[in-house]
This record gives C-alpha cells, structure tokens and sequence, in this order.
C-alpha cells in the first residue's frame, strides 16, 4: 500500500486516478484549491486537503510522508505559462525524494529527433501557446537533479481518462519509468 497524494484531485483524470488508486487499496490524499467544493471526494481511504501546486511550500507540506506525488492540473483561470513552469518548479523542490508522476500533453513528444510536435508544420496555432507552456514544464523536469525520480506522462488529444488512471496506478505500482517522458493512455 503506498500513500498517493493528488494534485488537481477534482479534475476528470484526478478523480479517476484517486478511485483507481483507492480500488487497489492506496491511501490517498486529494488536493484541491477548495475543499469546500469538492467535498464529495473524501471518504474512506481519502483525506481532502487544501494545496497550490504552484507553491513550494504547499507542495511540499502535502508531500511530506507520502511515497508519490501526481500531478495532473488544469484551469482555464491562469494562462498556462504562468502555471505549468510554476507547477514544475513548486513540484521539483516541494516533493523531495518523493517519486512524482505529472501528466503533461502529446504535442511535447518528438514527431523527429530533436523536433517536439509543436514545432511541425500544420500544427494548429491555437495550440501553440499551451503547448510551449508544457514543453517549459518538461524542460524544467529534464534539468531536474538526480534526487528527484519524475516521470512525465504524455496522453494523445483524444484522451481516455480511465485508461490514463489505470497506467498512471500501474507505473505507481511497478515503476518502468525514470526521469523520462512516455505516451500514456492511448
């Protein structure tokens, strides 16, 4: 049994992986900006805390004692780059020797060797931004000290959320990945 916590806990994927990882029996904190609006995901198995995992400080208070950390976020509130560099760096220095899991985005991946999919032609320009944002935060991760065991899990646009969940508990599980990026729930 290890003890997951859950950044972005109240989002489709985050809810997903708290009931994956609770049906295999983990113990897991939830962590959420409001508790009071997500209320519904404490219960057994499950404690609900406030967090920002743009925070260091947060970050590393809700890490302390647990074995992982995931991080899978998204609000339309804070443009991207001010959130998903932020993210990166609060996660890197929060977690510690904590393992840590962040969902990322496909258009980070390399279409050719030393060419991200954002940077292909046709790529839609609507998806631009978002994605530099991402591939900031995979860079940071890249450029993170052997101390931290990351792992950045890269979905296609047309996600399968359970999917996702089951493989983001089975790498918790059985680790293949270390200090990498990888397709995921496809």
């Amino acid at each position: 049994m290890s003890r997951i916590a859950v950044f972005g806990a109240g989002g489709q994927l985050g809810r997903l992986v708290v009931a994956q990882a609770v049906g295999r029996g983990h113990r897991v904190t939830a962590v959420v900006r409001d508790p009071a609006k997500y209320a519904d995901l404490a219960g057994a198995g499950v404690a609900l805390v406030a967090g920002d995992i743009t925070d260091a400080g947060s970050v590393a208070a809700v890490a302390a004692d647990h074995d992982v950390v995931v991080g899978s976020v998204y609000t339309p509130l804070t443009p991207a780059d001010q959130l998903y560099p932020a993210a990166a760096r609060a996660l890197l220095t929060g977690v510690g020797a904590t393992r840590l899991l962040v969902v990322g985005v496909v258009s980070t991946r390399e279409a050719a060797p030393g060419v991200m999919l954002l940077d292909t032609p046709g790529f839609p320009t609507e998806g631009r931004e978002f994605s530099l944002a991402r591939a900031a935060e995979l860079e940071l991760l890249r450029g993170a000290g052997p101390e931290v065991d990351w792992l950045l899990l890269m979905p296609p646009m047309e996600i399968d959320r359970a999917r996702l969940a089951v493989e983001i508990l089975d790498e918790i599980e059985t680790p293949k990945h270390h200090r990498t990026a990888v397709p995921a729930g496809g």
